[in-house]
This record gives C-alpha cells, sequence and structure tokens, in this order.
C-alpha cells in the first residue's frame, strides 16, 4: 500500500486486515481486524481521524475524509460499495452503503441500515436502525427486513474472506498473451445480486 506519516501519526493497520497497494493511506488512520481496503481507495487522515472497525470492507476507488476534529468511521461489518464518498460522517455496525453513494459531515446511518446505490446523503442526515436510504437528498424509504440484512450479512463475510484469500495469495505477476486452454473460474461461493441471478 502507499502510507504516508503525517505531523507525527502513522496509519495503523491490523495485520488481518488486507490493503490493496494500489490504495492510499494518509495519517491518521486506523484499519481494524479483518477489514479489506480495495484498489484505489484513498483514506486521508490529515484532517479528522479515518477509522475502519472490525470486518468492514470499503471498495474500489472509495475516498474517506473529514473535516480537522471528526472521526470519519465505518462500523462493525460495515460495507461500503465502489466509488462512494464518506466525509465527516458515521456509518453504523452493518450497513451497507451502495456504489457511488455520497454521505455528507455529521450524516449517522444507523445499524444494519442499506444507502442506496447513487444517494446523496445530507450534512447532519440520521434515521433509525434498520432503513432504507434512497434518493437525492437521501430520505428513509421504508424499514428493511430481517431476510434483506441477512443477505447484506452474506455479502460482507464474502469481503472478509477475500482479505484472507488476498493475503494468502495475492501476487503481481505479468498477463498472458492468450487465453488457456480448460481455463479455470473463481469458485462460485453462491453469492448473487439481490432480487436475481447473475446471469
Amino acid at each position: 500500500m502507499t502510507c504516508y506519516s503525517l505531523d507525527g501519526l502513522v496509519p495503523v493497520v491490523h495485520p488481518t486486515a488486507y490493503v490493496h497497494p494500489s490504495a492510499v493511506l494518509i495519517g491518521d488512520v486506523i484499519i481494524g481486524p479483518g477489514c479489506y481496503v480495495g484498489p484505489l481507495a484513498s483514506l486521508r487522515g490529515d484532517f479528522g481521524r479515518i477509522i475502519l472497525e472490525e470486518g468492514a470492507n470499503i471498495q474500489d476507488t472509495c475516498v474517506m475524509h473529514g473535516f480537522p476534529d471528526s472521526d470519519t468511521l465505518v462500523g462493525r461489518n460495515g460495507h461500503v460499495g465502489h466509488g462512494a464518498v464518506l466525509h465527516g460522517c458515521r456509518i453504523g455496525e452493518d450497513v451497507l452503503v451502495g456504489m457511488n453513494a455520497v454521505v455528507m459531515d455529521g450524516a449517522e446511518i444507523a445499524a444494519r441500515s442499506f444507502v442506496s446505490a447513487t444517494a446523496f446523503v445530507k450534512a447532519g442526515f440520521s434515521c433509525p436502525e434498520q432503513s432504507l436510504v434512497m434518493g437525492s437528498p437521501a430520505q428513509v424509504k421504508r424499514s428493511l427486513s430481517d431476510e434483506e440484512v441477512a443477505w447484506k450479512r452474506a455479502g460482507t463475510r464474502e469481503y472478509q474472506l477475500l482479505a484472507q484469500r488476498c493475503l494468502a495469495g495475492l501476487r503481481p505477476c505479468e498477463p498472458l498473451a492468450e487465453v488457456e486452454a480448460g481455463r479455470p473460474r473463481i469458485a462460485d461461493r453462491g453469492l448473487r445480486p439481490k432480487g436475481g441471478s447473475s446471469q
């Protein structure tokens, strides 16, 4: 990973967490056990503190940043989709933040809630636990079912396993010039998009 100390503050990465080599960590960043940080993610602890609690993931091209004296936090088992921006907000335990969503300063997303893809969550927003948050500006649309939360947990578990797989076996390599005969596929673990198959 690309890691920088700033003003004497050095990022902290638990040995069981995986941070992709192209991710950037600056200053006051704390990454807990079993976390996954994807390619090209930027976690800038140059003003406020950045925290990923145990088992959280922040995927490709996500940004975490905040104003001075703020904490930008993803709670235990939080799941942040590709391209999301989190600025000075608190993402609760077991929350899903969808792809390209933006969550602004002082917003608090309560436990087991979903923020839909491309939602814009205004500064100071809050919601009850297990809420579906959608729109621009985002609003609570309804409560989530236990089945929906279970689906999210299964996806988060796959990222926790991915962190282990990457620590054990992700290596730089040269590409092949052509597809080899009988090329295997990544093992199918049964995870599918919500509401349908992957086909």
